[in-house]
């Protein structure tokens, strides 16, 4: 069985970007955990970015369908430069994401934020296939919109985890690719945020998304990369709701 401890480890000692001219990350993410509370938890951790530092960021969306990034360096060059335009607000805080075991890890944000969150992953028949199928393939696929999108029409589906957009428009209205090399599902989680428990892990009502990136409702866990392609190269964009309307 695949440690994926050590995989992360390799990951961020050793992620290097695609070639190209868009704005790219490498890494690993738990792309959205939905829990019976109402409440969705979401990380990125880019350890290798072309526009800034490395970081880690929280995606958190509460009941009320209010959504907040937490990250670790500045807005602009990190998650809410694509996806403030959906924000309600966005911070830098200190984010820490520990590996307890070959598969387990732990996310605490600061007690501004308060945010406790445990993470058991686990392999299955599907993310095995898919991982070995991602892993194998050319530069090319990642580049093709046709592809990605056939293989989130595919993955969705085959890991019980409702709509998957691959490739599409952020609400800042730039084109983003995902390239997921290895994959893991969610087997048990726990979290709270300022001492409320989120609840058991659970597929939304309804499920959520923030422009075409669509909120898997089965916790995925991925090492790869994901690019962004600006509207306007140069131009910063808003990044939450308040700016966007300012």
């Amino acid at each position: 069985m695949d440690s994926v401890r050590d995989l992360v480890a390799e990951a961020e000692a050793r992620s290097a970007l695609a070639p190209g001219a868009t704005e790219r990350f490498a890494g690993y993410a738990l792309m959205s955990l939905p829990f019976s509370s109402g409440y969705v938890l979401g990380l990125r951790r880019f350890p290798v970015t072309s526009i800034g530092p490395g970081y880690t960021s929280v995606w958190l969306r509460t009941p009320a369908d209010v959504w907040t990034i937490y990250t670790t360096v500045d807005a602009t060059v990190s998650c809410p430069r694509y996806f403030g335009a959906a924000l309600e607000s966005t911070s830098v805080h200190r984010i820490e994401v520990e590996w307890t075991g070959e598969r387990t890890f732990t996310v605490n944000i600061d007690d501004e934020v308060d945010l406790r969150w445990s993470v058991t992953l686990a392999a299955t028949p599907m993310t095995r296939i898919m991982s070995r199928v991602a892993s194998s393939l050319p530069a090319r696929s990642w580049q093709s919109e046709r592809f990605l999108s056939a293989l989130g029409a595919v993955a969705g589906p085959s890991l019980r985890a409702g709509r998957i957009g691959m490739t599409g428009k952020t609400p800042n209205e730039q084109l983003f690719k995902a390239s997921p090399r290895r994959m893991w599902i969610v087997d048990t989680s726990q979290a709270s945020v300022r001492g409320e428990d989120l609840g058991a892990i659970e597929p939304l009502p309804r499920q959520t998304r923030l422009g075409d990136f669509w909120m898997p409702q089965r916790g995925i866990f991925m090492i790869g990369g994901a690019e962004f392609d600006p509207l306007a190269a140069g131009v910063v964009p808003p990044t939450t709701k308040a700016a966007s309307r300012g």
